[in-house]
Order: structure tokens, then sequence, then C-alpha cells
């Protein structure tokens, strides 16, 4: 597991690209039959790829329990959210199976002891992209079909930022302790996200980026509203948020990207937003 600590944000206004990338950008999040995970210090989130080809993947596959969590499986004190960005597949939760297609989600309840993770097709993987978020009680393990996301309508064409935001882990589709996840889309035509930007001191957030076209890429901007930085982001890349960061991008075509959040509550107006003639 890839631990990566907290950091200070007067030392990231020092920061190069390359310590940029290495503190907050997550790549290579799809190994065949492996189970690739980072582990945040900031509020104590793990991003988690898991692309099963041969075999059925256990979500703790080459994790070692004790030493990361001090627990006796993965979710005894945690809970998670997965989303299937490949073919179809298979999450099983405590001996029953949830079939997911492209853009499905799942939520799991804190407690859940055998979790894993399958392809219906070796030659069409699956590629279930998950976030983990401690939690201090269970709630229920649900399946969030993409076509049952709550869904709003964003932006405009002539702002070239017209999007669905799709709410699955959202307090209004099901309880969770505190873990939010979703999903957006862009329009074709369409590539800012989250402009104006803001902040929100109370949660972190992760993004992953995804359904970028090949040879293009995401400009993911970064860093306090007073001392920005950006990342170049490829496809199915993640990148972690601290909560003092703005978090918006820009690509260089249309593009999804999924959006998970942890920290002290789950209000969506919680936020203080950044007038874009004060951004520098």
């Amino acid at each position: 597991m890839d631990i990566r600590y907290s950091t200070n944000p007067r030392d990231v206004k020092r920061y190069t690209t390359e310590e940029l990338r290495s503190e907050f950008l997550i790549t290579g999040l799809y190994v065949p039959d492996q189970v690739c995970a980072t582990y945040s210090h900031v509020d104590r989130m793990v991003v988690l790829g898991i692309m099963p080809v041969s075999e059925a993947l256990p979500i703790d596959k080459g994790i070692d329990i004790w030493k990361n969590f001090g627990t006796r499986f993965f979710l005894e004190r945690r809970e998670a959210g997965f989303f299937n960005l490949g073919g179809s597949g298979v999450c099983s939760v405590d001996g029953k199976a949830f079939k997911m297609g492209n853009k499905d989600c799942i939520y799991i309840t804190m407690g859940a002891r055998d979790v894993s993770f399958q392809s219906d097709d070796a030659k069409k993987p699956a590629k279930f992209y998950g976030v983990s978020a401690p939690a201090h009680c269970a709630y229920e393990t649900k399946f969030i079909a993409q076509a049952d996301a709550a869904k709003r309508q964003l932006g405009a064409f002539e702002t070239a930022n017209k999007r669905v935001i799709n709410q699955f882990i959202h307090p209004d589709v099901l309880k969770t302790c505190q873990l939010s996840m979703g999903l957006t889309v862009l329009e074709a035509g369409s590539v800012w996200n989250t402009m104006p930007v803001h902040t929100h001191e109370r949660r972190m957030e992760v993004y992953t980026y995804f359904d970028i076209p090949e040879n293009n890429v995401v400009f993911h901007l970064m860093g306090q509203p007073s001392e920005t930085r950006h990342i170049v982001m490829q496809n199915e890349e993640a990148v972690i948020s601290p909560s003092f960061s703005i978090h918006s991008g820009c690509g260089t075509a249309s593009y999804s990207f999924i959006w998970a959040m942890g920290g002290e509550n789950q209000a969506f107006d919680d936020m203080d937003g950044v007038a874009i003639a004060d951004i520098r």
C-alpha cells in the first residue's frame, strides 16, 4: 500500500512539478489481478483500483491489514464505495453477488468481512475504482445502478461547463457515516469542471478522471486560491485534494470524473466559494 502523508499549504507553494505529482497524484490504478491501494493521511481515506482478469480478487489482496489499519479485516472500522469503469463484473459482499455494469456503483457498509471482485469476461475486464473512509456505525450495503442516481444538470455551453452530476453515495440517496461519491459527465464541447472554484475546510476530496480521449489530458487545478498549482492528469488517474485546496479541472477534450469526499460533515453547501477574479 502506498502511503501519502499530510502536507502543509505553506510547503506546497514551493513544490516542484514532480514533488506535486508524488504527493497528490495517484497513477497505475489498474494492474491485472492486483489490488492497488493508496492510503492518504488526509482524513485517512484509501483509494483503490481493482482489475480482476483471471481470478476473483479479495479487497485486501496484498495489503497488510493489521499494519495499515490495526483491525482484523479491511472494513471492520471502514465503509467503502466502488464504481465499475470497465467491462461488466461482480462485487460479492459476504456471500451476496452484485452484478455491476459500466458506471454502476455499490456502497459497502462497515463490518462487511468478505468482499471480492471479478470480471465477467477476461478479455473485457471490469475496473473497480473505490474509496474507503473510516466509519463509526453500520448502515446497509446497497447497489446503485447508473440509471438510479440522483441527477443534476449544471453549467452551460457558453461557459464550456455543461455537465450532469450523478449523485450515487449521497445523503439524498442513502445513509453513510461520512463517505459521499458521485460521477460527473461533461457534454461534448465542455471542458471545465467546478468553476467557480471552492474549498471546504471540513472535508477532503479525491477526483479520478476517466473517459479522457486518447492523446488528451486534463489540467487539474489545486492549491490555495491565492497560490494555485496544476497537475496534468492522464486517463484513469486520481488526485488527492486536501481541505485547503481548490479542486477544478480543464480538459483538452470532454471527459468524466468521480468525486469522493469524507470529513466532518456531509453538508454539500458547506464550502467557501472563490470568485473567479480572486484566483491567483
